[in-house]
């Protein structure tokens, strides 16, 4: 007897199918949340696939190889993203992040950035068109991602100490090759380059100093980030977490600091450079100092589910609008429709201890719609 297998990866997360209005206004750029936030990032997961293990994002008892990951037909295409990120970019989004998983590992990813390149913004700009990259790639990718059209890339970098490194990514893959992935990302012209580490208090905190010395009066930007509770997988507890407050605290100890201010609206990390002016660093604090006022940003999952929000439990299905018989103008007005309805702020909430992680709701994990 033989049947018919549905993955139960394409079921992984709740979504309900968009309500499409009847008429609406065609998109002008000036798209509002409830909390009056406007809609300005969007960042697109192409893979739901990581070549490493990081147990703050894809433990290994977890995401092991029986894991069922998506399946390629359940995947957007890059047709499909390009159609769907244009529609946002008439809402108003003027920076589009690639993310992961590990969005190397999705192939001919050149030909989707060649597309997402030619789009402008409502004021005819260039997209701030970036990539996020545990690194294990790009050295050999970075030309090819530069030629394409990409203009800058973020590298998730844990630890300098290849033991620490190791175990952290938990494939044992060495920190000297993704090292060698920045400096070709470099010598390409893909910046500016950041660099973020996550930081696990007991696990790679002692990495702070030597993270912050190796990328001082260097190019990089160096990016702390307070570990997370995203998902449901990674064991999260609070004591773990390791306050922004104390690695501005232990760098500036070394290496005075001063405060900077935001670069542009809805930025997550608070910006702080080396009195000497040998560099800047960021912190970001989505645990103790929650930014959840400024948050522009909708991600959208690789088989194109829309989440409001990085702590979201439900998403809504644009892929069943793409491959319907929907016009960009109805999908337009569906996504409006989504936005002005936003009212997500999980952080503030879990810090004013009002957020409730035991719902029993299914909260998204990071490796589907990045970070």
């Amino acid at each position: 007897m033989t049947g018919k297998v549905i993955p139960l990866a394409d079921h992984r997360y709740a979504a309900s199918v968009p309500v499409v209005p009847s008429t609406a206004a065609a998109p002008d750029g000036r798209l509002l949340d409830r909390l009056h936030r406007p809609l300005r990032d969007l960042r697109i997961s192409v893979t739901d696939r990581c070549n490493f293990r990081c147990s703050y994002c894809m433990p290994k008892d977890v995401f092991g190889k029986d894991y069922a990951f998506l399946p390629q037909s359940s995947l957007l295409t890059f047709e499909e993203l390009t159609r769907v990120a244009r529609i946002f970019v008439a809402h108003g989004v003027r920076k589009i992040r690639l993310t992961g998983g590990e969005p190397l590992l999705r192939r001919h990813l050149e030909r989707l950035i060649e597309m997402l390149a030619a789009l402008r913004t409502v004021d005819g700009e260039p997209l701030d068109l970036t990539l996020t990259t545990n690194g294990s790639l790009l050295e050999r990718k970075a030309q090819a991602l530069k030629d394409a059209g990409l203009r800058r890339v973020t590298v998730s970098l844990d630890a300098l100490d290849d033991t620490v490194f190791r175990r952290m990514n938990d494939v044992d893959f060495p920190v000297a090759a993704v090292l060698r992935g920045i400096e070709a990302a470099q010598r390409v012209g893909l910046g500016p380059i950041k660099v973020n580490m996550v930081v696990k208090r007991g696990t790679n905190d002692h990495e702070i100093l030597p993270m912050a010395r190796h990328f001082r009066s260097t190019p990089v930007v160096l990016r702390f980030i307070e570990y997370m509770d995203v998902g449901a997988t990674n064991g999260w507890r609070m004591d773990e977490v390791l306050p922004s407050a104390e690695v501005i605290r232990r760098i500036d100890a070394e290496m005075p600091l001063e405060p900077l201010e935001p670069a542009q609206p809805g930025e997550t990390a608070q910006r702080w450079r080396y009195a000497d002016g040998a560099g800047e660093i960021g912190v970001i604090s989505s645990v103790t100092q929650a930014f959840c006022r400024d948050c522009n940003r909708a991600r959208l999952s690789t088989e194109g589910k829309l989440f409001l929000c990085l702590f979201a439990e439900r998403g809504h299905d644009l892929r069943a609008l793409l491959r319907g018989s929907y016009s960009d103008e109805q999908i337009a007005a569906a996504i409006g429709l989504i936005w002005q309805g936003r009212d997500d702020r999980y952080s503030e909430l879990r810090g004013q201890q009002q957020a409730a992680p035991g719902s029993g709701q299914q909260r998204v994990e990071m490796h589907y719609i990045g970070g």
